[in-house]
């Protein structure tokens, strides 16, 4: 069978989420065209060729996008087969069925593509139901070069090409807010440190001069994370990477942290969120305010850059918490360390959200909006909504800015939204950070 896979955006990432069920395709004989449209157009022909379409759909960004070019791959080619597989495709199922889709699947969605590709219906699914896969190294062999995605950045303004892999999918936790919540429900799974490799090395090959490890926390599975950093370390000592890891685990495995520089890793992401306690509750996340300044010190003194990201502005969130929120960056230094984009995050309310569970949440938000894919809420204090709004267009405005200079500038706006904002003291510039050029962020809400 012909099957064509598209990528509509993977955070300017070269997308795994086509390699690795090319692979698994290829393999059962299948003719496999991947198309990644956040670096390529679509190709009419391979459209009219394939008698299965499916779309790679693992944040809401990309279903938004996803949805027009579903309905026009519809026109050109009427009989094919429609899929979409990823974190989002099972929360939007009823949406995805009304544009035609059949074939609707959620995690270790390699086998029921190879299914689709066969003519079979999807297998009934249930969270208890996600299987564990003899995984395939991913095929890359048709995707655009890697110089073509984001890259590493660092201090000095040097940029290194980046590759992108993953050591393992799902999360052990459940947090209120996050997308991977609904489909693993607490469940993670491996992927073989071989084939995890065997990645990393054909993306060497390809250029790779730094990985990111896309996990949704690195260290679920510490034992076999420490394994392939040990590893990628002894195969390829020149190669950096980093990873994504929860506060608490970075407090649980704090002795660890050296390692992870040792072997390569030049920064840490982490999903602060907030530093209100309260909220933090609200979001199950498992940590207080007070493990993330302590998680601060740590990765300091291991001489490892933390990354944090934030959900910013919340139905709970005030001017004077926002204020809270700069301060404590600024406090703790780490304006350098934040992707400007992280102070305008405006909280995602998306199907199957496990926050709309609660009452409070529920009395809160309006229908759901079909386009933007969302159950919108309104804040009761709307200087707060409007501060946000002015700080996204600021940022977007500004991209080009220093981090430290746009910190400023957010921190002149924050201010000036409420009385007796205080100036900032100027520090001087930091040594900076590695950072990718294009910024991670999940959980925002669309202007």
């Amino acid at each position: 069978m012909n099957v064509l896979l598209i990528s509509t955006y993977e955070l300017g990432r070269q997308p795994f989420g086509l390699a690795s069920p090319a692979a698994w395709l290829r393999q059962a004989g299948h003719s496999v065209v991947c198309t990644d449209l956040s670096r390529q157009s679509l190709d009419q022909a391979a459209v009219q060729n394939a008698e299965l379409v499916a779309f790679y759909l693992p944040m809401h960004t990309a279903t938004r996008l996803a949805l027009p070019v579903i309905d026009q791959v519809r026109t050109l080619n009427p009989t094919t087969r429609l899929g979409a597989y990823g974190l989002y495709a099972p929360l939007n199922k009823d949406l995805l069925r009304a544009h035609g889709v059949s074939s609707i699947l959620g995690g270790e969605f390699e086998p029921g593509l190879v299914r689709a590709a066969a003519g079979l219906p999807d297998e009934p699914w249930t969270h208890r139901d996600i299987p564990r896969l003899a995984f395939l190294a991913p095929d890359r062999r048709d995707l655009p070069p890697l110089s073509h995605y984001a890259a590493l950045t660092l201090p000095d303004g040097t940029r290194k090409v980046a590759g992108y892999t993953e050591a393992s999918r799902g999360c052990k936790h459940s947090c209120r807010h996050c997308p991977v919540v609904p489909i693993y429900d607490g469940q993670f799974r491996i992927v073989s440190s071989d084939v995890v490799l065997a990645d990393i090395r054909d993306q060497v090959e390809r250029g790779a001069q730094h990985v990111t490890f896309g996990d949704p926390d690195f260290f679920n599975g510490i034992g076999h994370a420490l394994r392939v950093v040990d590893r990628v370390s002894r195969e390829f000592p020149g190669l950096s990477y980093d990873v994504t890891i929860k506060i608490e685990h970075l407090l649980q495995h704090a002795e660890h942290l050296s390692r992870l520089r040792d072997t390569g890793c030049l920064f840490v992401t982490s999903a602060v969120e907030s530093v209100d306690d309260r909220v933090l509750d609200i979001l199950a996340k498992g940590h207080t305010r007070e493990d993330f300044v302590r998680v601060v010190e740590l990765c300091r003194n291991a001489g490892l850059a933390l990354s944090p990201t934030f959900v910013a502005f919340t139905p709970w969130t005030t001017l004077e918490g926002y204020r809270e929120l700069l301060g404590i960056v600024d406090t703790l230094d780490l304006a350098d360390h934040v992707a400007p984009i992280q102070l305008t995050i405006r909280l995602l309310l998306p199907e199957g959200s496990r926050l709309l569970a609660l009452s409070e949440v529920r009395d809160l938000i309006g229908p759901f909006d079909a386009e933007k894919l969302v159950y919108r809420w309104e804040h009761s204090d709307p200087r707060v909504d409007e501060l946000q709004r002015n700080l996204a267009v600021l940022v977007s405005a500004r991209s080009s800015e220093p981090r430290r200079r746009l910190f400023e500038m957010i921190w002149e706006l924050a201010h000036a939204a409420i009385a007796g904002g205080r100036p900032r003291s100027v520090r001087p510039p930091g040594p900076g950070v590695a950072c990718l050029d294009e910024p991670w962020y999940c959980c925002a809400e669309p202007m």
